[in-house]
């Protein structure tokens, strides 16, 4: 039911459509755009009151993930074999969902231990795009396709729009298909024009927004939880954390390195020193002294039985461990 406290110029509460469908004023094809009725008096109400609708609405952003998993799930998969063969992954997009991959590329190298370049992001209209609107760069179909130059066959593009429609997406999603690289579109709308160019459609059903057409609200929130997840579950598979730990984080600053301590400690159950001592000897690498702590190993060993492992500290410790019952 609408809220009580949203009420009309003439001080009544609105109606609650019956049907889904004359809820918004576009056909579901741009449902994105489309006004949205538990918010049409959002400009008569409280301050408050405005927070509680904006956050009405982001709660149910999760609800609308949790449909498309299982098309991620297959994403992922896939992304980590093409990641074990040398692949890299590309994001696509403009404004601000261009500005969700750049961030959830950024993040997974010190969270992870990632490499730079792995995790490639391209944002219409460069890196002064980032911080600033360029707002004619997404009708660009030719500059998509002119920042796609660069993906391979080995790759996975992931085109990312609200709308399922911006043209320099299309034109970077069909070069790197051309290319035979994998291709995924990240989208809230279920029609995407675009769904077709990707083997995978990631379409996440946000409806429509707070403020119609502002995509950085919901459909923002729900690209941010699925790019999050599939680069967070990627990680997982190619054995970058240990149980629910860091395992991979690098110690580029201090707030990292005292981390990477207490992430020793967590898992070993080791003291402060012995921690630190181990992490010393391992060149700051925190899988290896993981290993070391939990195997009893000596780097060189270990390092060895963790890349034998393809960098998985409890595969690595499994495989010793099946070692050690045959000997």
């Amino acid at each position: 039911m609408i809220d009580s406290n949203i009420v009309s110029e003439e001080g009544r509460v609105p109606a609650e459509p019956e049907d889904d469908a004359l809820r918004t004023s576009r056909p579901a094809s741009s449902r994105t755009e489309a006004r949205n009725w538990r918010t049409v008096d959002i400009d008569l109400v409280s301050t408050e009151e405005v927070l509680r609708l904006l956050n009405a609405e982001e709660a149910t952003v999760a609800g609308a993930v949790a449909p498309v998993l299982p098309v991620l799930a297959t994403v992922v998969d896939q992304v980590v074999e093409r990641l074990r063969a040398g692949g890299r992954v590309h994001y696509f997009g403009a404004g601000t969902s261009g500005r969700m991959g750049a961030a959830d590329s950024a993040e997974v190298i010190p969270t992870f231990g990632l490499e730079p370049g792995i995790f490639v992001a391209h944002q219409a209209g460069g890196d002064y795009a980032l911080g600033h609107a360029v707002e004619d760069a997404e009708d660009d179909e030719a500059l998509g396709a002119k920042d796609a130059r660069g993906v391979s066959a080995a790759d996975v593009a992931v085109g990312i729009t609200a709308s399922g429609r911006t043209p320099y997406v299309a034109g970077a999603l069909r070069s790197a298909r051309q290319a035979g690289a994998l291709t995924v579109l990240v989208s809230s709308n279920p029609a995407a024009p675009l769904a077709a160019l990707a083997h995978h459609g990631v379409l996440v059903d946000t409806g429509p927004e707070a403020i119609a057409g502002s995509t950085r609200l919901k459909a923002a929130t729900a690209q941010k939880m699925v790019l999050t997840a599939l680069s967070t579950a990627a990680m997982v598979r190619l054995g970058r954390t240990y149980s629910n730990l860091m395992a991979g984080m690098s110690g580029r600053n201090a707030k990292l390195r005292r981390r990477q301590l207490s992430i020793l400690k967590e898992a070993s159950g080791e003291q402060d020193d012995a921690c630190r001592a181990e992490l010393a000897r391992c060149g700051g690498d925190l899988r290896l002294a993981l290993l070391c702590l939990l195997s009893g190993l000596e780097p060189g060993a270990a390092a060895d039985a963790l890349a034998d492992a393809g960098g998985s500290v409890r595969a690595a410790l499994a495989r010793l461990a099946a070692a050690g019952d045959t000997a």
